[in-house]
C-alpha cells in the first residue's frame, strides 16, 4: 500500500509528530511505501515531497503587523497554498490512502478537497480535542472547560480562552463554526481515537460519531531499555507547559525530603519552573535536562524508580506513559482524561487528583519509599506494555481501519 501521512510539522516536536514518524517507520518495515506532506520548516526531516510543502507560518506567537495577521487568519481558515501543494504531492506520489494527523491552522482542512476529488480514502488520528474545542485542550484560563460541547463555538469569544485575547478566541470559534457546519472534515472516512475518553468526548461533541474508532497508541517494546534492579528517583518526560502540572510535582517534593526529580523536555513554562524549584530551595533535587535524544530518554527511564504525569488537563494517551511502562517503570499520574485507562493503581502505578501536591507527595513517598515494591510494579507495567501496546497489534488495527475507510462512501 502507498500511504501518505499528513501533519503540519515533520520533526519530533510533540506526541503527534513522534507517533506519525514511528508508525510510518513500522509501515515501511511491513513493506508499505510511505511519504509525508507538511508545512515547510527548517527543522523538518527530509522528504521527497518537500518541494510541494506550503510556506511556513507561525501562529504562536501571532504574526506581527496588520497585513501578516490578516494573511495568517485567512490561512488558518482556508489555505490555498496547502491545497495546491497537496494536489501536486498526490500527483507525484499517487497514494492509496491518506493518513491525517494535526492539520489545523498551518495546513487547514482545505487539503481534504483534493483528496476527496480524487476519491482517495482518508483517516485521521485525533491527537487532541480540536474538533470539539476550538482551542484544542478543553481548558479555559487553565481550568477544565467543556463549554463548547456540543458545537457551542461562540463561547471562546465570551470567555477569551485563547490567552485572554478576544481576537484570537473569536477567530478560533469562527474557524470551527465554518469548518464544522461547512462539512470541511466530511472527506475523512474514519477518525482514530487513541483513548476511550477521547472517543466518548467526540461522540458527545457530535464529531462524526459513526466514523469514530478506538485504537490505542503503541510503543516499541523491543527498543526499550529495561530496568534491571530496584532503586532510582522520579522522572518527568514531556512538554513544559502550564497544563502539564509540573509545578505540582515541584511543590510535592518540597514536602518530602530525600527524593529527586529529573525533568526531560522543554517548553514555555521552563523558566517559571526553574524559578519555582529555586524558590522551594530544592537545589540539585530537581534537574532540568531539556530535550535529549530518544536513546538517552530510554536510558534515563530505566534508571528511574517511577515516572510522573501530573497533568491538570484531559490527557489523551501520552506516549510518555507507554515508554515508561516499556522500560519496566511504574507511573504516578492524575486521574484525568485517558490516564485512568492506562494505569491500574497498586499494580503498575498510582492515580491522584489533579492540582493536589499533598496527594502527589504521599503517592511519591509511598512508591519510592519501597524500592522493591516499585520494582515489582514496574515489571507489571512492562508486561502490560508487551501485552497491550505492542506495535504488531497496532498495525493490525490500522489495517482494519484503513479497509473500513476505503469502503466508506464520502460526499464528492
Amino acid at each position: 500500500m502507498r500511504i501518505l501521512h499528513v501533519n503540519k510539522f515533520l520533526y519530533r516536536r510533540g506526541g503527534a509528530e513522534a507517533y506519525m514518524l514511528d508508525v510510518a517507520e513500522l509501515q515501511r518495515r511491513a513493506g508499505h511505501a510511505v511519504e509525508f506532506f507538511a508545512m515547510a520548516h527548517s527543522e523538518n526531516e527530509a522528504g521527497r515531497l518537500a518541494a510541494y510543502f506550503p510556506p511556513q507560518v507561525d501562529f504562536d506567537p501571532a504574526p506581527e503587523g496588520l497585513v501578516p495577521r490578516v494573511r495568517g487568519a485567512g490561512r488558518l481558515l482556508w489555505s490555498t497554498s496547502a491545497a495546491q501543494g497537496i494536489t501536486e504531492a498526490i500527483e507525484a506520489f499517487a497514494p492509496d490512502l491518506v493518513h491525517l494527523h494535526n492539520i489545523y491552522h498551518q495546513l487547514s482542512p482545505s487539503i481534504l478537497q483534493p483528496i476527496r476529488r480524487r476519491r482517495i480514502p482518508a483517516v485521521m488520528t485525533l491527537h487532541d480535542y480540536k474538533l470539539a474545542c476550538p482551542t484544542y485542550r478543553l481548558l479555559d484560563h487553565g481550568t477544565i472547560c467543556e463549554a463548547c460541547i456540543p458545537r457551542r463555538f461562540w463561547n471562546p469569544s465570551l470567555r477569551r480562552c485563547n490567552g485572554g485575547s478576544l481576537a484570537a478566541s473569536t477567530l478560533n470559534g469562527l474557524e470551527m463554526t465554518l469548518h464544522t457546519y461547512g462539512g470541511a472534515y466530511a472527506p475523512v472516512g474514519r477518525f482514530i481515537c487513541p483513548s476511550r475518553f477521547l472517543e466518548r468526548t467526540m461522540r458527545t461533541a457530535k464529531v462524526f460519531p459513526s466514523r469514530l474508532r478506538w485504537l490505542p497508541n503503541f510503543v516499541d517494546v523491543d527498543a526499550a531499555r529495561i530496568k534491571e534492579r530496584p532503586g532510582g528517583d522520579l522522572i518527568y518526560v514531556g512538554r513544559l507547559s502550564p497544563e502539564k502540572g509540573v509545578d505540582v510535582v515541584i511543590d510535592a517534593l518540597s514536602s518530602i525530603p530525600g527524593y529527586s526529580l529529573t525533568i526531560v523536555g522543554d517548553g514555555p513554562a521552563r523558566g517559571d519552573l526553574e524559578r519555582r524549584a529555586k524558590a522551594r530551595e530544592l537545589g540539585d533535587r530537581v534537574r532540568f535536562v531539556g530535550r535529549v535524544s530518544a536513546d538517552r530518554v530510554r536510558t534515563m527511564l530505566k534508571d528511574a524508580a517511577a515516572g510522573v504525569v501530573p497533568s491538570r488537563w484531559y490527557e489523551n494517551m501520552p506516549l510518555s506513559v507507554l515508554e515508561t511502562f516499556a522500560a519496566g517503570v511504574p507511573v504516578i499520574a492524575t486521574d484525568l482524561g485517558g490516564l485512568p485507562e492506562l494505569i491500574d493503581p497498586g499494580i503498575d502505578g498510582a492515580l491522584v487528583p489533579p492540582d493536589d501536591d499533598e496527594a502527589l507527595a504521599a503517592a511519591i513517598a509511598d512508591l519510592l519509599g519501597d524500592p522493591s515494591r516499585a520494582f515489582e510494579m514496574g515489571r507489571a507495567a512492562r508486561a502490560k506494555a508487551v501485552r497491550t501496546f505492542a506495535p504488531e497489534a497496532h498495525l493490525r488495527g490500522l489495517d482494519e481501519i484503513y479497509a473500513q475507510a476505503a469502503a466508506t462512501k464520502v460526499p464528492t
